[in-house]
């Protein structure tokens, strides 16, 4: 049942600030005892996106969902679920951070339009934006995307040449839509790319040296079509990757890992990373 609410909350479904039906409606929907709605609706609480539970009023939808999904003690959410909203929060801020590893900068890119769409609307206006990201190196041998059949040398290039489309053109889309800012609103943006020489098997978001968004790139066997031929590969859709976050000042363990996360971006970054071109 918990499971049920909070898909309804997260897909916008109930909305922020809604009321939410009453205990006994719940109980009527789901065929379950009162105390089974009140066990899911504490549950939901204390993922704070629910407010005033209690056994009188109906609960509400908590007004402030982009800090309830992933803030502390929020479940994981898949990506496209929790960066956008996390990334929208982060440019609220005077000076903007971004540190990305990943990929091919998919995610990022589609998530980064929110903002971007709230400082043309004038909702949102930061003076200074600093982004840099990590990508694969065209000239690696990936480990993922790659065909089942690993003698298909053939298919192993298609695929690579693939990825390489996607990740050069993410990168320039990501590029022009924030460097229009110089122009349309007179923010100073600086975006900057570097090449790693392996495929991560993560992926991490460091918002303004405060947050660290980490997930895993699972890997799943799926067929893509390539030059009117069906191939099969092993790879991992980093849109339904699932996010944790880890926040500063939320607690020894959450602060060390954002800690230790921006020394190991860094690390990268200054060390073994290489200039990256964004063309094929």
């Amino acid at each position: 049942m918990a499971d049920e609410l909070r898909a309804r909350i997260t897909s916008g479904e109930l909305r922020p600030g809604q009321r939410m039906p009453t205990q006994a409606r719940l109980a009527d929907e789901f065929g379950v005892e009162r105390g089974a709605v009140r066990q899911a609706l504490r549950i939901l609480q204390s993922e704070h996106l629910l407010t005033n539970v209690s056994k009188g009023a109906p609960a509400t939808v908590a007004p402030d969902l982009g800090k309830a999904l992933t803030g502390p003690g929020a479940p994981p959410q898949p990506t496209m679920v929790a960066l956008a909203p996390r990334i929208a929060a982060a440019f609220a801020a005077p000076h903007v951070e971004i540190d990305a590893l990943c990929l091919t900068a998919v995610s990022l890119t589609l998530a980064i339009g929110e903002p971007l769409r709230q400082i043309h609307a004038g909702q949102l206006k930061p003076a200074k934006v600093d982004v840099r990201v990590l990508l694969p190196s065209r000239d690696i041998s990936l480990a993922f995307p790659t065909p089942v059949d690993a003698t298909a040398d053939a298919a192993d290039e298609q695929l690579r040449l693939r990825w390489l489309a996607q990740r050069n053109a993410q990168g320039q889309v990501l590029r022009h839509n924030l460097q229009a800012l110089r122009s349309t609103h007179g923010i100073d943006v600086r975006i900057s790319f570097r090449a790693l020489p392996f495929t991560p098997p993560v992926k991490l978001y460091l918002l303004n040296s405060t947050e660290a968004l980490f997930a895993y790139y699972t890997l799943a066997r799926s067929e893509v079509e390539i030059d009117h031929q069906q191939l099969e590969m092993y790879d991992a859709p980093g849109i339904q990757s699932t996010l944790f976050a880890f926040e500063q000042g939320a607690g020894l363990r959450d602060t060390t890992f954002v800690e230790q996360s921006h020394v190991w971006f860094n690390a990268l970054w200054e060390t073994i990373s290489s200039e990256l071109v964004l063309t094929s």
